[in-house]
């Protein structure tokens, strides 16, 4: 029996999304066929399929040579979050562009993901982006896998839009809750914020973007005098280290056009984004984290 314990880069992490790191050459059938089969466990009950994963609980996974080929120590370049026949939802590391930039064999998602599948399905498979995050921006990205899926999931979002929760770092202390309506290039957009910790340099918030204007959130906070941290552009002080904005799709939700079914996938914060809120936050770090899953 393999045993794993949850440290703070999969907390939030979803069961399939952790047997896709740990397995990152393994078909999504296969996986799949793991958790359905029980194979899994999580505190020593059977995991069920979309289970958050929470720092300190215990994984385990039947072991036999067919796992055993599959398991690697390092951890995949591109991280999955979910993925079926027509879609795969990465989560986008601070920096890394979603296309091919003016810069000669600059990396980006979409390339990496393109070729992620090809060398482990074969066939030439065109991953076209659905919606799309900023590049200093990180988190969940959704990625459909024909023009036809792209077309479908395309429809839907500009039809009902997607369900989204960012978390950020902003500049100053923001004492209480609020909502930001301040038009965009002419057109009406809200925000709002929900206060997770502050302190009188900086405040942690749990963001919800009513409408989806380009650079909305960004835009948003720095009218109100809190630009987010790291984002130079609007405002936000530099963040040495850090490749991008303290700014993260944190969770996605959106209703499968093929199967009806409401999916809802949680990206984890990357390592430098954890580090960042620890030396912040203090005392209270584990209390934030432990929040996180609870978010409404």
């Amino acid at each position: 029996m393999l045993k794993y314990e949850i440290s703070e880069t999969d907390h939030c992490r979803q069961v399939e999304s952790f047997l896709q790191n740990l397995l990152p050459s393994a078909s999504h059938s296969y996986l799949r066929k793991l958790l359905t089969a029980g194979h899994l466990a999580v505190n020593g009950t059977p995991g069920v399929s979309g289970t958050i994963l929470r720092l300190g609980d215990t994984v385990t996974l039947k072991e036999s040579s067919k796992t055993s080929a599959f398991l690697r120590k390092a951890r995949p370049e591109l991280d999955i979050l979910h993925e079926d026949q027509w879609i795969m939802i990465f989560n986008k590391a601070p920096g890394l562009p979603m296309h091919h930039a003016a810069e000669v064999d600059e990396r980006n998602l979409v390339d990496l993901g393109t070729k992620l599948l090809a060398g482990r399905d074969g066939g030439s498979v065109k991953l076209r982006p659905v919606n799309r995050l900023d590049r200093g921006t990180s988190g969940a990205v959704i990625l459909a896998k024909s023009s036809m899926a792209a077309a479908m999931f395309g429809r839907l979002i500009m039809d009902e839009g997607l369900g989204k929760l960012y978390l950020a770092l902003v500049e100053g202390e923001l004492a209480e809750d609020g909502v930001i309506s301040v038009p965009l290039e002419g057109k009406e957009a809200e925000t709002r914020y929900r206060v997770l910790f502050h302190r009188s340099d900086c405040t942690f918030v749990a963001v919800y973007p009513v409408t989806g204007r380009m650079h909305q959130i960004r835009q948003h906070f720095k009218f109100i005098g809190h630009p987010i941290r790291g984002d130079r552009r609007y405002g936000g002080q530099p963040l040495p280290g850090f490749a991008g904005n303290a700014l993260h799709s944190f969770r996605t939700s959106i209703v499968h056009p093929a199967t009806g079914e409401t999916l809802q996938v949680f990206a984890p914060l990357s390592k430098e984004f954890l580090t960042l809120l620890k030396n912040l936050s203090g005392e209270r770090y584990l209390s934030v984290l432990h929040s996180l899953p609870e978010l409404s």
